[in-house]
Order: C-alpha cells, then structure tokens, then sequence
C-alpha cells in the first residue's frame, strides 16, 4: 500500500465532478495573489470560474464565443505581469484556438493557465463533437507548455494552486462527471512529479485523470489473480517524472498505461516514447485507439470504448503472460 494518506477505496467514496476542485482553487489563488486575473469563453458556471468572477468581478473578464481572442487576452494580460487563467470547453480551447495559444503564448513563453474543461468520452450525450480527446496531444507537442491532469476534484485544487505560482504556460485538463475522491488534503501534488499509489512488482500501471481510479481497481483484482501491480498515478503528463517511472518499470519489466483520451500523443504516447530511448519494455496502451466517442451515458460510454477497471486488468494480463514467454 502506498503512504501518500491515500482514501480508502475499499469504503463508500465521495464523488464529485473534478471541475469543482479547479474552481476552489483558482478562487483560493485569487485570495492569496492580486495578480491572478481570469477569463471565460461564456461557460463560467461550466467551467466553474463562477466562483472567482463573483469574489473579483474587477479582475473577470467575460470574453463571450470567441475562443481565439481568450487566449491573445490572456497572452496580453501575462505580458503586463498579470497570472491569467482562461477557461473555456476543451472541445474549444484548445480545440478551436490551438493556433492562438502556440503563437501568442509559448513562443513568446507567456505564464497563461489553459484551462480545458469537459475532456473525455465521459461528457456524455453531448457526442463525439464535444467529446475532446485529442487535447493532451495537441498541448503535449507546444514548446514550453506544461500538461496537467488531475485524478480528482481535490488534487484539480491543488494544482490550480501551483499552477499560480509556476512561471510556464500550464494546460490544466478537466472532467464534467462527478468521480470518486481518491486523495485526501494530505496527499502531495506537485507539478513533475508522478507518485506511486500502489506497490508491486509483477506490472507498472501508470494512470492519468480520471482512469487513476480505476488502475487501483484493476490492481486489487489482478492481486486476487496472483499479479502485483504496481500503480503509479501520473498528473502531469509534461515534463514527465521520468525516474519514477523508470525506476518501476525496471523492477516489473512490464507496462499499462491509462487514460481517457487518445492514446497517440496523449500519455500512452509519452510513455512509449521514454521507454524506446531509455528502458524499452513490453506496452499496453488503454485509451482512445484512432477513432471519436459517441453520444452515450457516461458509464456506457466508458465501458463502450474499453476505459474501465476490466480492460486495464485484461492488459496486464497480456503484457505479463508475454513477459513469462
């Protein structure tokens, strides 16, 4: 077991939508600094900035369906020393406005806050258009950008917290549905950093966002199986924590990765790509494989494209019966 003051996921979990730990935290990052300044694409109560435009109406601003000028504000407000977050829909930003955020904020190495809400296949009925899965490449490829996902609502708060006091442009990645509260206030976060929330020696597990949870089930099923996974939970996606990472995967010779997004680029990318250049090793990738949600429940959905605790447990079956061979 893991000494990170971890909540037992054995009981009955606390669940609540991730978005809700980001609005704490920026409204909590506005208390602490007056430089912190936020703007919003018309979905405040979405993207929960409702609460930081109600404490600091002077320091909001309501940029309305204009993605593209969120962003070129943003840069604006950063290059006269501000520390702005700008949210809008994932789907849009940095869907629509990915141009906007490459020129005008990392090549000129603007600290803006992108803040991305509504990713995944777990949006639901809103289908395949609002459903952003290609958000983590799309940001994990800019020069400069730093690629945050928390696991839930409460360590979404705490990043947001550190993201106001990084001096990089930061991506911060947001789920709508409320999911179970793994962390405690006592569990670190910080951002590089990936932690090891399970121990084991047979399979690495190294989960993202919302498919955290998950892994930590898929492992107390593959320990029933006689299989030790080791889970390592991994919120920020770049810079990745390469020694961590390394350091298990050459105790168990063996990885699974998972995540709510497309595999290519997204994290599955980048662990394939730190293992071909220094440890390779045998991969399963559980995630999004080339193709767009569908309008759904949540639940189906995600049970649908293979994003559960079942699928991450039949890969770790696969990756170690190869590894015997």
């Amino acid at each position: 077991m893991s000494d990170l003051h971890l909540a037992d996921i054995h009981s009955e979990l606390n669940q609540e939508p991730i978005r809700k730990g980001f609005g704490r935290g920026l409204l909590a990052a506005g208390k602490l600094d007056d430089n912190v300044v936020a703007a919003c694409a018309d979905l405040t109560d979405s993207t929960q900035m409702s609460l930081f435009k109600a404490e600091f109406p002077q320091r909001f601003v309501e940029i309305g369906v204009a993605e593209q000028n969120l962003v070129t504000v943003g840069a604006g407000l950063a290059a006269m020393g501000k520390i702005p977050f700008v949210s809008s829909y994932a789907a849009f930003s940095p869907g629509r406005n990915w141009e906007q955020i490459r020129t005008t904020i990392c090549l000129n190495e603007q600290p803006v806050k992108v803040v991305g809400s509504h990713a995944g296949v777990s949006v639901g009925p809103d289908g395949a258009t609002h459903q952003m899965l290609e958000d983590v490449a799309l940001m994990r490829v800019l020069p400069h950008m730093v690629v945050i996902v928390p696991g839930d609502s409460l360590e979404a708060e705490r990043a947001t917290l550190a993201m106001a006091k990084d001096g990089r442009p930061n991506y911060l990645r947001l789920a709508r549905e409320a999911t179970p509260i793994i962390t405690t206030d006592k569990t670190p976060f910080e951002i590089g950093k990936a932690y090891v929330y399970e121990k084991g020696s047979d399979v690495t597990i190294i989960a993202t966002g919302t498919m955290t949870y998950q892994a930590l089930l898929a492992a107390e099923q593959l320990y029933k199986d006689g299989i030790e996974a080791e889970v390592i939970h991994c919120p920020t996606i770049k810079p990745l924590d390469e020694e961590t990472i390394l350091k298990s995967v050459r105790k168990t010779g063996c990885v699974v990765t998972a995540e709510e997004g497309q595999v290519i680029g997204g994290l599955g990318g980048a662990i394939a790509e730190l293992l071909s250049e220094h440890h390779p090793a045998l991969l399963k990738r559980v995630g999004m494989y080339d193709h767009f949600g569908e309008s759904g429940a949540p639940e189906e959905l995600l049970e649908h494209f293979g994003l559960d605790a079942k699928h991450i447990r039949l890969a770790a079956h696969q990756v170690t019966d190869k590894k015997k061979k």
